[in-house]
């Protein structure tokens, strides 16, 4: 039997099909209303906090950490906003079609990539790399990779690079200090990093704050007593002179010597602290304040004013240090030649090691040994630097004539270079001695009188003979002005005893000599070019360095020769022609 098609069509549904139709669809569009209400209304807290828990996120708001500045307000360590970039191993995509194109901007092969990811899955934050360029984020959030985003942190940055390395020191990428400035006074430059709620989208980029937990508090700002100019002078000299010399290291500390704060610290070898690549091990050290060595004839200063402060010897006594060498205990003490009659002066001026061998040996051992540690060899200076080294001064020396005598010209004794700075900081602040600061204000700084103020006025008389044109020094001469200083020639101690030609050479000195401003001390470790005496090697630094700090720091000069005045003279006449009113 054949089944027409339009009678099928046009026959009409059964009542009980249609009903059932409409009830279907009844039911169908409750359950989905009330499936709507209980998730937007009987549910949502449940939900709001399940989507809260997906892109509700609580992040760290970084603080930033305070500048260094220089005495002048000149930046010496500043922070800078910078990204770093970090993932989410639980929504990261492996298999997105940028994923190799992330690894390469990373440096990675895209399998350690992939293992990176696997390997932390239990994880939510994992940082990818710290502290990269403005170029490299922009390049990376362009990839927009589910998983992978972008932290706002702060990077450390030295305007001055490796010319005031060691004493700033470094932060780490955490901006925790750990070297020099950046360590000592790291809670006082530390800020505390603040919490805030934030929303995240699916690439884990904030873009909403919710709340506001905690304000960060950024961090101190720190004025230092380095002279920014000064510094750059100190170390650019002190590096041709290690250079130029081919020696294996150097070092340089400049003084205010009225407040004891340090104006300039330099050290060569150096390293860019802006270059982590550079941070070798033994590098980052600074040797000026951590390093100890036999300050030599530089020493010999200290031990005169030993003697003119027990009374036992004047400046115009004579002493006889003919034939150039004395018998001590058995052992040979010796001149470069044989000096013979010498007033007291004079016995610093050619540095005898007899002469000075005689005076002390002339005094009490306590007497000596006192004066060594008012000014404060065997002990740090008070500067607070990390690591800072005391030296030593042997107290058996007092009941050893030959080594009393060795300790009197600088053998048997140690120091840092800038422990000698702070002694010959006391000479030229008329016997009053003076913790050491890195810090602009030093009004906490503490003093106390170790000599008269003859005695030490005095020593520089004899001093000022070094420099002249018949003594040690003359090399350290600086242009109009008078100078006092003391060179110092050591042989080396190396293992099993001293080096015959390996040497230190050193010069100590202060300018202006009459009312000294400056103090400074150079020390030039192994100097292999030919010239290794202390007044052929660090006192032309010195000079150099000395003359360029008059100017910086505005110390009239003292010292004017004939033709000069005579120019001044008419400099003044074609101003005021007419003469004074």
């Amino acid at each position: 039997m054949k089944i027409n098609p339009q009678t099928v069509i046009n026959k009409p549904l059964a009542p009980w099909r249609r009903m059932s139709l409409l009830i279907g669809f009844v039911l169908a569009v409750s359950a989905l209303l009330a499936r709507a209400v209980e998730m937007q209304i009987l549910d949502a807290a449940f939900f709001e906090r399940q989507g809260d828990a997906r892109h509700l996120r609580l992040v760290t708001v970084p603080a930033h950490r305070g500048d260094i500045l220089d005495r002048n307000g000149e930046p010496l360590a500043i922070s800078t906003p910078v990204s770093s970039i970090w993932m989410n191993p639980q929504q990261i995509d492996v298999d997105d079609a940028n994923f190799s194109r992330l690894a390469k901007l990373l440096e990675m092969r895209t399998s350690m990539l992939q293992e990176k990811v696997s390997v932390n899955q239990q994880k939510e934050f994992i940082y990818l790399k710290r502290h990269v360029s403005p170029e490299l984020a922009s390049k990376i959030q362009d990839l927009k990779i589910s998983g992978v985003a972008l932290q706002s942190e702060y990077r450390r940055y030295y305007p001055a690079g490796e010319v005031t390395a060691h004493v700033l020191g470094f932060a780490d990428i955490d901006d925790n200090g750990q070297e020099g400035i950046e360590l000592a006074y790291n809670a006082w430059l530390k800020g505390e990093p603040g919490k805030k709620r934030v929303i995240r989208d699916r690439l884990g980029r904030a873009f909403d704050d919710v709340e506001r937990i905690k304000e960060a508090i950024p961090g101190k700002a720190a004025r230092l007593s380095i002279d920014k100019r000064l510094q750059y002078l100190t170390y650019r000299t002190l590096k041709a002179a290690v250079l130029k010399n081919n020696a294996v290291a150097g070092s340089a500390v400049v003084l205010d010597a009225n407040s004891g704060q340090v104006l300039a610290m330099a050290n060569q070898p150096s390293f860019n602290v802006n270059d982590r690549g550079q941070m070798r091990a033994g590098a980052t050290r600074n040797r000026a304040v951590t390093d100890v060595f036999e300050p030599g004839s530089t020493m010999k200063p200290l031990s005169m004013a030993a003697a003119l402060e027990s009374g036992r010897w004047k400046p115009f006594y004579k002493v006889a240090t003919a034939p150039g060498r004395m018998k001590v205990l058995g052992n040979t003490i010796r001149d470069e030649r044989n000096y013979g009659d010498l007033d007291v002066g004079g016995v610093i001026e050619h540095s005898s090691n007899v002469g000075i061998s005689k005076i002390v040996l002339a005094i009490s051992a306590e007497q000596q040994w006192d004066m060594y540690q008012k000014f404060g060899l065997g002990t740090a200076t008070g500067s607070g630097f990390p690591g800072e080294a005391g030296g030593r001064v042997s107290q058996g020396a007092l009941t050893n004539d030959f080594e009393r005598a060795s300790m009197a010209f600088g053998y048997g004794v140690s120091v840092t270079p800038l422990q000698l700075a702070r002694a010959y900081a006391a000479i030229a602040n008329d016997g009053v001695i003076k913790s050491v600061t890195f810090m602009a204000d030093a009004k906490l700084n503490q003093s106390k009188r170790i000599m008269s103020v003859t005695t030490a006025r005095e020593i520089r008389k004899m001093m000022q003979r070094v420099v002249s044109a018949t003594g040690t020094g003359k090399l350290a001469q600086v242009p109009n002005y008078s100078v006092a200083g003391k060179t110092g020639t050591v042989h080396k101690f190396i293992a099993g005893g001293y080096a015959e030609q390996r040497y230190l050479a050193i010069f100590a000195g202060m300018v202006p000599a009459d009312n000294p401003e400056v103090v400074m001390v150079v020390m030039i470790d192994e100097p292999r070019n030919g010239k290794h005496f202390g007044g052929q090697v660090a006192a032309p630094v010195f000079s150099t360095v000395m003359s360029g700090a008059m100017r910086l720091l505005d110390i009239p000069p003292d010292r004017i020769s004939g033709t000069q005045l005579v120019h001044q003279v008419e400099d003044a006449a074609q101003t005021n022609p007419d003469g004074p009113a």
